[in-house]
């Protein structure tokens, strides 16, 4: 797998990103992963390249405004934060790399940021495949943010970051929890935007995400158009694709080699208990 990396301008901000190079990439488009709050491109370690190279496709990573080594955040987030990465910085980001259709794999936010993309950019959409993502808010989610600030507080928790943000990581942090838990945040919730999705779509999540219930997992599939898969991970938590990855890999590949190679076909399956 060859990586090149490079410094992009998308939407007037300095963004990294990797493009992952199999030696015979087979097959078009190209998998465009989407980190989570708190992510970078370093923290998926080499998810993306195994994927990669298992369906023979390209892939890109890439570091949101303002984590791993893209520009610092220099302004508050709003509660349209995800709508802005989805509709202006990843629609810039595939422009500047010649991108004109992606298969979607997203973590966590970067798992909102796909849904939100596919929504707003269906022919540019081949595939999505989620992770943890969230389409409403709920109290579980609420009180992992807190914890999550109370270890920031008292364990190493800034410093395991820092590794990934450097001098960015305070405010990579304060804008991940202060937007979540802010009151303007509380009603947030994109169910009814899901309808516009018609690309094939699969949604993952562990059993036991500290972040969100089956519920986002039951709305997604509720909510969107298009062909839908959904498997609940026994014994994995918020992060898949490191907690559970071999079934990860196995279930996206598999959903890929059904839904572009084989047809796109129309329906719902649902897997709960992969092996």
């Amino acid at each position: 797998m060859h990586i090149e990396r490079a410094m992009i301008e998308a939407a007037g901000r300095q963004l990294a990103v990797a493009r992952l190079r199999p030696e015979r990439p087979v097959a078009e488009p190209p998998l465009v992963f989407l980190h989570e709050g708190l992510g970078c491109i370093a923290m998926w370690k080499d998810f993306p390249a195994a994927l990669c190279a298992r369906v023979g496709r390209e892939g890109v990573v890439y570091d949101r405004w303002g984590y791993g080594r893209s520009e610092p955040l220099d302004r508050p987030r709003t509660p349209r934060y995800l709508h802005e990465e989805a509709e202006l910085f990843l629609s810039a980001v595939l422009d500047g790399l010649g991108i004109s259709n992606a298969v979607l794999f997203g973590h966590s936010d970067g798992g909102t940021i796909a849904l939100l993309f596919a929504a707003a950019w269906p022919e540019r959409t081949a595939a999505v495949v989620t992770e943890a993502a969230h389409v409403l808010v709920e109290e579980i989610t609420l009180a992992g943010i807190r914890a999550a600030v109370a270890a920031y507080a008292a364990t190493d928790l800034r410093r395991r970051l820092a590794r990934y943000h450097g001098d960015k990581t305070d405010t990579v942090f304060r804008a991940w929890h202060e937007t979540w838990l802010s009151p303007g945040f509380r009603d947030w919730n994109i169910e009814a935007e899901l309808r516009r999705i018609g690309a094939p779509t699969l949604v993952l999540q562990g059993e036991d995400d500290e972040y969100g219930t089956p519920a986002q997992v039951a709305a997604i599939a509720a909510g969107v158009a298009g062909p839908v898969e959904t498997a609940l991970l026994p014994g994995c938590a918020h992060v898949p694709h490191h907690q559970a990855r071999a079934a990860v890999l196995e279930l996206a590949a598999g959903f890929l080699e059904r839904r572009l190679v084989g047809g796109l076909g129309h329906g719902t399956a649902s897997v709960m208990r992969p092996s």
